[in-house]
């Protein structure tokens, strides 16, 4: 049986990739749907779209999550397979093929490829190398995974109260609790940026450290605090690694991001937030449209 694929890609003041984003998804997708968050519509989107492509504008900036949700309540019916990307996300028509033929196994709820540093000519994860070439994950990246729709919907979409950070890692939780497996094929290489990465001297070697924009530390720790609490019971490795990962981004801002003190202070509102379940809206984008998906 053969099944439909339609990508769902999310654009923010996208650059010339997004072409080739789209073109390649076409290759293996019946339909490519473009959620685009600029404010306004992007200039690169502006002019006569391909075949098969449509593009998505709620009228600013919902989120990853509110986007992802608006493009999977805008799959054609017949579409069996959702395909997530965004907006530098190239995989070739064999890779997505490779990923979505995991899905055979009804077992098997995400397939997704492996992120890659093109530039370090590495995987993002180190880990990844000592696996075998197609491994259970705890949880992946959204961009690149090959999902069920119905099992996103089943899943009540992805958690719009999130915004941007951990989207990926409270759905792959959510999956998992229902029994079905994240697999993760590392033939299948996703060149992936995670933003500002800087290298700076620590003793005798160096650090690489993502120097985000300052409301972004905030969904880091308020997010990644509330799945730890939601999920401790159930997944206690997974959470004691992400309190791990926590505590070593807190020293490393501490350490050489600047302005040091709004910047620690956006990561104690966030732990704060988090323990209390609840969301400051000073830390949303000023371009953004909470709840506006």
């Amino acid at each position: 049986m053969t099944l439909e694929i339609t990508a769902i890609a999310t654009a923010y003041h996208p650059g010339q990739r997004l072409l080739a984003v789209i073109d390649a998804a076409r290759a293996s997708c019946v339909e490519v749907l473009v959620v685009d968050n600029t404010p306004g519509g992007a200039e690169l989107l502006g002019g006569e779209l391909p075949d098969r492509v449509r593009v998505l504008r709620p009228g600013g900036n919902i989120g990853l999550a509110g986007a992802l949700n608006l493009g999977v309540r805008e799959t054609s019916p017949g579409s069996d397979v959702v395909l997530l990307l965004d907006q530098d996300s190239v995989l070739s028509k064999d890779l997505v093929g490779l990923l979505v033929a995991h899905l055979a196994d009804p077992t098997v709820g995400v397939a997704a490829p492996a992120p890659w540093d093109s530039e370090r000519e590495s995987y993002l994860d180190p880990r990844t190398a000592l696996m075998p070439e197609v491994a259970d994950r705890g949880a992946v990246i959204t961009s690149g995974m090959v999902v069920r729709r119905a099992l996103i919907e089943e899943l009540g979409g992805f958690r719009e109260d999130f915004f941007m950070d951990c989207v990926d890692q409270d759905f792959c939780l959510r999956l998992r609790r229902r029994g079905m497996r994240i697999v993760q094929d590392r033939r299948v290489r996703l060149p992936h940026v995670l933003g500002d990465v800087r290298a700076h001297r620590f003793l005798i070697g160096h650090v690489r450290v993502t120097h985000h924009p300052q409301w972004r530390l905030y969904w880091v720790i308020r997010n990644g605090v509330l799945l730890v609490r939601e999920n401790l019971s159930q997944s206690p490795l997974w959470c004691l690694a992400s309190i791990l990962i926590m505590i070593r981004w807190v020293l490393l801002t501490a350490l050489y991001e600047k302005p040091r003190g709004p910047r620690l202070r956006a990561m104690r509102d966030g732990l704060r937030d988090g323990l209390k379940a609840r969301t400051s809206k000073d830390y949303l984008p000023a371009d953004s449209i909470p709840g506006g998906s």
